[in-house]
């Protein structure tokens, strides 16, 4: 018996449903006005510009077994053969050639415990103990001078693991610091309001590169004869200081945010100010500045490459070094691509842990 004529092919459906769909979609986000269109074909426009000859540059007309820079120069895509050679100074410096398994330890070992730090289950004191451990054999490893271990100067340190470090402790004390700024400000008590308002103004009101060079050229000149510190050590200490200034303001905003009928209840309860402040309080004004706080961390981290201004050999002042060499000469946008892609990979990956993070923690959007 033949089927019905009007009889639809259940297979086919799907297929129907799904273009149908598909066209709605695109007339209702890319094409749902004259303006939308026009952006839309701009947007087509750039891309067929420039996509397929970033493909070309990149991967189809590039070469990884040039020996020299002349080699290089026959072919029309990227040199990819200068990161080949120059990988390593690019990413520990002037770290003695030998020796550099031991920055690359120290580096694995740092990030061990970041992505550690990121699983909620280990969120009690025994990270405390794993912090203490890798960075207590971090700095082993970096400096040396026991079990067997050849000393190396910090100045001598550089790359991808002094950047790591400088921003990883940036981080871990500019936190602290800046909550109990951001706690000092909203303070009833004058004398301490006053302080941390003067500090927090005084921080912002001026840029990272000016408290650098401060560290770095007159903080020398106010020290007692005979005292010095380390160019490396203050460097850090005004990366914390300009950070702690900014979280502290983004965690005022997260202070303020918390109804007034949460005080009132911790009040009720017979809480003391510093009860209240760690169960209730500062809990939700966090979970309320994860975004900020993550922009600032991931700022921070980028604005390390400022301490090539006073001669530490960070990343940034690693690569430069790699186009000294008149062997590679010309071809600094491969390496400073490079540099980019690891800067890159770290923020990313920040930027899409705090996502996460707030989806753990939205609880009160729940149902």
């Amino acid at each position: 018996m033949n089927a019905a004529p009007n009889a639809v092919n259940p297979s086919s459906a799907p297929r129907a449903w799904s273009s149908v769909a598909a066209l709605h979609w695109l007339r209702t986000q890319l094409f749902s006005s004259p303006l939308n269109t026009l952006l839309t074909l701009l947007t087509l426009w750039l891309l067929l510009a420039t996509v397929p000859a970033m493909v070309d540059w990149f991967f189809l007309n590039s070469t990884v077994t040039a020996t020299n820079a002349q080699e290089c120069r026959k072919v029309t895509g990227a040199c990819w053969a200068v990161i080949v050679e120059k990988h390593r100074l690019i990413l520990f410096g002037v770290y003695p050639y030998e020796e550099q398994w031991r920055p690359l330890l120290a580096t694995l070992l740092l990030l061990g415990v970041i992505i550690l730090s990121g699983v909620r289950r280990f969120w009690n004191l025994s990270l405390l103990l794993f912090w203490v451990i890798a960075l207590s054999a971090a700095a082993i490893l970096m400096w040396g001078g026991i079990f067997g271990l050849t000393y190396v100067e910090n100045s001598r340190w550089g790359g991808l693991p002094l950047t790591l470090m400088l921003s990883t402790f940036g981080i871990a004390f500019a936190f602290p610091l800046g909550i109990v700024l951001a706690l000092g400000r909203r303070s009833n008590m004058p004398a301490i309001k006053t302080i941390c308002i003067v500090y927090i103004e005084l921080i912002r009101g001026v840029p990272l590169i000016s408290l650098l060079f401060m560290s770095a050229v007159m903080l020398p000149l106010f020290l007692p004869e005979g005292l010095t510190i380390d160019k490396l050590l203050r460097a850090q200490v005004a990366i914390i200081l300009f950070a702690a200034a900014y979280m502290a303001e983004t965690i005022r905003g997260g202070l303020q945010a918390i109804p007034k009928g949460q005080f009132e209840g911790a009040d009720s309860l017979g809480l003391t100010y510093w009860q209240q402040t760690r169960l209730i309080v500062l809990p939700q004004a966090l979970k309320i500045v994860i975004p900020p706080l993550v922009g600032l961390f991931i700022a921070l981290f980028k604005d390390t490459s400022l301490v090539v201004i006073i001669g530490i050999f960070d990343l940034t002042q690693a690569a430069k070094a790699a186009l000294v060499d008149q062997t590679w000469r010309g071809f600094s946008i491969e390496i400073y691509v490079f540099i980019s892609a690891i800067y890159f990979v770290f923020c990313y990956s920040m930027s899409k842990y705090s996502q996460s993070l707030e989806k753990r923690l939205a609880t009160e959007h729940q149902r």
